[in-house]
Formats: structure tokens, sequence, C-alpha cells
């Protein structure tokens, strides 16, 4: 039975707990893609229902048994119906993605938030930053939605943040979340390609989550990463195209003592290759050691 066919047969369905099992069903049958906030189809499941009915995202139980209106079912099952027929990411159906607590609009301008390096701000870069307090110059390079910087000037509250995007239609949505956190006097927005426009700035912690999925992978992404902006996915044959700039000339836009962290996907063989001479520091993060490397200045010069 086909996924759109199921969405015929749902006068049945009375309460949360029957809408829940029922998502859960068909995002499985239809063989959705996760990963774009959620990790499977329970989870998915339970946050789109829970905030398509405007409850907590986090207070599932008391609610299971609960009947839905009439409207309740009808907007429910609409959002559900895209979501299967069309493959769109949960977070472009929501506009919002969270990272922690941190809340933020998307939409298919930018890519949806995913970035291990949100672990480490929320960790303020300790011990590789020994004094948050200190930090006065931050620079996000590729910031899509402006998530990172705004992690940045969070943990970092004395730092002016430099948000750099080739993409002018990005900066619009960070525009959206830096007034949202009511950051504008200290989250600088910048349309430049990487360093292309910031001649003479030097920054104290240069932070990026390029773009960095190889050509290989970008042609066989499932439908959900294809609603997302190319210009935020692919970089290059081997995914490396912009990190390669950023290691170019990070350097020049560090101060004595600055940092420079990137996140590069599955790449890290490929790059230690590209760059035996580099002494890369891989970071613990939730998924492991491989994803996102720290360079101090005097590594690069």
């Amino acid at each position: 039975m086909s996924a759109l066919h199921r969405f015929a047969n749902t006068s049945e369905l009375l309460t949360l707990r029957d809408w829940l099992r029922y998502a859960v069903s068909t995002f499985t049958e239809a063989q959705l893609t996760f990963g774009h906030g959620s990790e499977n189809a329970y989870d998915e499941a339970a946050y789109l229902i829970l905030h398509t009915l405007h409850l907590p995202l986090d207070t599932l139980d008391p609610f299971l048994d609960a009947n839905l209106t009439a409207q309740e079912k009808s907007t429910l099952l609409e959002l559900l119906k895209r979501r299967v027929e069309q493959k769109i990411p949960a977070a472009y159906l929501t506009h919002e993605a969270w990272l922690g607590e941190f809340k933020f609009f998307v939409d298919e301008r930018v890519i949806v938030p995913r970035s291990f390096i949100a672990e480490l701000l929320h960790e303020r870069l300790f011990p590789w930053v020994a004094d948050a307090d200190n930090t006065t110059a931050v620079l996000d390079l590729c910031t899509g939605s402006g998530c990172l910087a705004i992690l940045a000037a969070a943990a970092f509250p004395n730092a002016m943040i430099d948000a750099v995007d080739l993409s002018p239609e990005a900066l619009q949505v960070a525009q959206h979340n830096v007034a949202d956190y009511h950051l504008q006097e200290r989250i600088n927005l910048i349309q430049s390609d990487l360093f292309g426009l910031l001649s003479g700035k030097k920054y104290d912690i240069i932070i990026s989550n390029p773009p960095y999925v190889d050509a290989v992978s970008v042609a066989t992404l499932p439908a959900e990463y294809l609603h997302e902006p190319k210009l935020a996915l692919g970089s290059g044959s081997d995914g490396l195209d912009a990190t390669r700039e950023i290691l170019k000339h990070a350097a020049e836009h560090l101060t004595p003592h600055g940092i420079l962290i990137v996140e590069i996907g599955h790449n890290r063989d490929v790059l230690e290759a590209a760059y035996p001479e580099l002494p890369f520091t891989w970071l613990e993060v939730s998924s492991g050691d491989e994803f996102v490397f720290l360079l101090h200045r005097n590594d690069l010069v």
C-alpha cells in the first residue's frame, strides 16, 4: 500500500497516540531519510505532531490520549503529506531548527543547522580557549542561518562577531535570527566569498562549517537533502575546495594566538593526505573525533 493511499484512510485516528503511531508507520513505509534535526521516524513524528498542536516539544506523555479536533487533524494530515510526498525536511515544514536550547528560523534559503561546532561552542571551546571573556573578535565563515555566529556571541560575551556568507538569500535568514536574539550590535553580516572582503581584519577565533560534500556523494544525496541550497553542500570533486581556501588564507586573519576550527564531514583521511605537514588537532564531538579540526595560527604560517 502506498503512503499516498494510506492518507485516504485517517478517519479512525482519534488521539495523539493514534496519530503518532500512524505517522511513524507512514514515515517508515515511505523510507524517509532523517538527519535534519531528528534521527529516526519516531522522534520526527513526535516533533511534528507536538509542534503542529502547539504543545511543549519535550512533553509527550500527558497528551497521548487526548483527542484531536477536526481542524487539528486536517492541519496535521496536510503536514504529514508534505513530509512524505515531497520529502521536505521537517525543519522547512516548521520553519525552525534547534541547536541545544537555541531555536533558529530556517527555510530553503539556508542549509538546516546541524553543525558539530555547536557542541563545542556550548562549552565555550574549552580548553582550547582558556579565557572566553577575553575573546574580542570571532569570524564565522559560511554562516548560513547565522546559528554558529549567534552561539559564538553567547559563548564569548565580549566579542564582536563577523558572520560571512556568499549567498545574499542566506544572509536574509541570518538577519532574521540575529534580530530574534537582539544581537544586531554585536554580529556584523557580510556578503563575501570566504575571506574575499575581509582584508585587514583579524580574529581571535575563526570557525567555519563550509560546504564539504564530495561530488560522488552529492550525486547520490537522498531527496530530503536536495531541498537544501546546492551552494551549501558540494565543494568540488573531493569536497575540500572551500577548506583549501580557508587553510590558504586563515593565517592572514588570525591574531598571534588565534585558532581556526573547521568542520569537514567525513573527509579526514583525504584532508590529512593532502596536508601531511599540518598538525591537525581533531576535536571530540558526539559522533567521534574525525569531523572537526583545530589549528593554531603558528601551524598555518
